[in-house]
């Protein structure tokens, strides 16, 4: 396995090779009564679900006050496809007012949520709580599979019970498997191995070169943006069922900004696998694909660990030859694909006979009480009296499911009475945006991103209104750096954060995430954001095509190479 030797190697992968599958001193540290954890332990912690951060917005006043940092803790969930019972979800909102600076959650794009704002005194009581409610965080950040996401719809459709399976199945194989978690964070109980057997049998010692995302999708709703993953499968319906998925791979949004040989980049088709009943093929091709990875990703340096610089150093056909070796056999080629939607499911819809389910926008995934709006409140009453199933979406909303449909009105008054508006209120644009958390708790952020949003979309909402562009769908996605992690790259229009208070303008991805954006305009102040797209969208508007998206016409565009 690479990375198993002396060989050059990043300072990371050496402190995952000397943490013992991930133990670190993270238990010692938990009694020393310090705020804060060693820097080796801030990295193995990562596995266990837990970022350290500190209240950037108090820096300077602590400073100035010859004090330390306010550190605190965010952990995040490992939920596979976003799913959580009543019960659960109620865990995570009694734990978000208890120990929480914040008090409140947020909900990821990978269908999960963060608590931000925990003590670390509070670290390890919060974490066995959510595990005494069969909720994981192990694995949900750090170089190892991601949690696995999953387009959110229910429905009684066969295969939508059979992408549940499989998604499961393939969560649980790529699954960390270190008894560390237990240990430091439940019952602190040493593991007990047979002879010869491994403690990782699929990571080893050293895990992967970096994180590793998997998504899965029915064809034709790509609600999730599959081809951002290092791993896509995108299932093929017939008669109700699935009949095999199509294997994507090399997937990934994260670059540098001032480092031109980073880059996002699409997911390639790579094979079609058939879905036999115990599913064994596709999750071995799953498995041999994340062991290509394991084994031949760059391992000394983190800024080209990721699967897709893999894939475009080495060749597709090479990374599909070795695929076959390991699994000792051919695959088919990948089936032509084709989406219809790339949009979530707000709203009400027909889960089955008699049962509706609804679909919430929650503004920037903050599950959150405040002056105009008590959408945490609300959510909590509405789970606690009529005991939905909670299914969080990749877009940072919320489906409540399994709704009897007398039950319905009852919901929206609810809603109604917390300030929260119904998706049918809000404009198709706001329905259509996301930001990342950035500042004040992310150590990377450049610039506002979620904070900033409440102040730029109303100004968006006013020029498409003018431009008689309201009900065009258009997605409009901010980051506070160029790390991506509200999937920035393939929106038709992104603000990118550069520097405080300046953000780079992305124009002309695809609404159904098939295609990346570029940059337009360098470092433009937020104050200038609007009227640096209104040329653009005005252009749109006079030179569109019949029918014709604003993506596809950005692509096609003179004002794209002249502008």
């Amino acid at each position: 396995m690479a990375g198993s030797g002396e060989e050059n190697v990043s300072k990371i992968e050496i402190i995952k090779r000397q943490s013992r599958h991930l133990r670190g001193t993270i238990q010692e540290s938990l009694l020393d009564g310090q705020p804060k954890f060693a820097d080796e332990d801030v990295q193995v912690l990562k596995f266990h679900g837990v970022y350290q951060q500190d209240d950037r917005d108090l820096r300077v006043k602590l400073k100035k006050e010859g004090k330390d940092r306010h550190y605190s803790m965010m952990i995040r969930a490992r939920i596979p496809g976003g799913v959580l019972n009543p019960e659960q979800y109620l865990t995570f909102d009694r734990l978000a007012d208890t120990y929480t600076d914040y008090k409140n959650m947020r909900i990821t794009t990978r269908q999960t949520l963060q608590l931000h704002g925990i003590l670390k005194g509070d670290l390890k009581t919060t974490i066995k709580t959510l595990n005494e409610s069969l909720v994981t965080t192990l694995g949900a950040c750090g170089d190892s599979g991601r949690n696995t996401i999953c387009c959110a719809e229910p429905g009684d459709e066969p295969f939508r019970e059979e992408m549940r399976h499989d998604l499961l199945a393939l969560a649980d194989r790529l699954s960390a498997k270190t008894n560390a978690y237990h240990e430091i964070w439940v019952d602190g109980e040493p593991v007990q191995l047979a002879e010869g057997e491994s403690e990782e049998p699929l990571y080893g010692e050293v895990y992967l070169p970096r994180k590793f995302k998997v998504a899965i999708v029915p064809e034709g709703d790509n609600c999730l943006d599959v081809y951002d993953n290092d791993l896509g499968l995108v299932a093929h319906i017939k008669d109700g069922h699935i009949e095999g998925y199509t294997v994507l791979v090399g997937g990934g949004m994260g670059r540098m900004a001032l480092d031109q040989e980073t880059y996002p980049r699409l997911a390639s088709p790579l094979c079609y696998v058939a879905r036999e009943e115990a599913i064994g093929t596709i999750l071995d091709t799953c498995v041999a694909i994340v062991t290509m990875e394991r084994d031949f990703g760059d391992r000394a340096n983190r800024r080209f660990a990721r699967m897709k610089y893999l894939i475009d150093r080495r060749g597709l056909a090479w990374f599909l030859s070795e695929v076959e070796h390991r699994l000792g056999r051919k695959l088919d080629p990948p089936r032509q694909l084709e989406w219809q939607n790339g949009s979530d499911h707000l709203g009400w819809h027909r889960e089955r006979d008699g049962i509706s389910y609804f679909g919430l926008f929650v503004p920037y995934g903050r599950i959150a009480d405040t002056e105009s709006m008590q959408l945490k409140s609300a959510l909590r009453e509405i789970v606690s009296a009529f005991k939905p199933t909670i299914r969080f979406t990749s877009q940072q909303n919320v489906i409540l499911g399994g709704i009897p449909d007398a039950l319905r009105a009852a919901v929206e008054e609810r809603l109604q009475a917390a300030g929260v508006p119904l998706p049918d209120e809000l404009s198709k644009l706001r329905q259509h945006t996301m930001a990342c958390v950035s500042l004040p708790t992310c150590g990377l952020a450049l610039a506002e991103s979620e904070r900033a949003m409440p102040d730029l979309i109303p100004q968006l909402e006013e020029l498409v209104q003018q431009l008689g562009l309201a009900d065009e769908e258009l997605t409009i996605r901010m980051t506070g750096c160029a790390n991506g992690c509200a999937r920035p790259y393939n929106a038709n229009i992104a603000f990118i954060g550069r520097a405080a208070g300046k953000y780079d303008v992305f124009l002309g991805g695809s609404a159904l995430g098939t295609a990346l954006n570029e940059r337009y305009r360098e470092a433009v102040p937020f104050d200038q954001l609007k009227d640096t797209v209104r040329p653009v969208l005005e252009a749109f508007v006079q030179e569109r095509a019949a029918g014709e998206d604003f993506g596809t016409y950005w692509r096609r565009s003179a004002v794209r190479t002249n502008g």
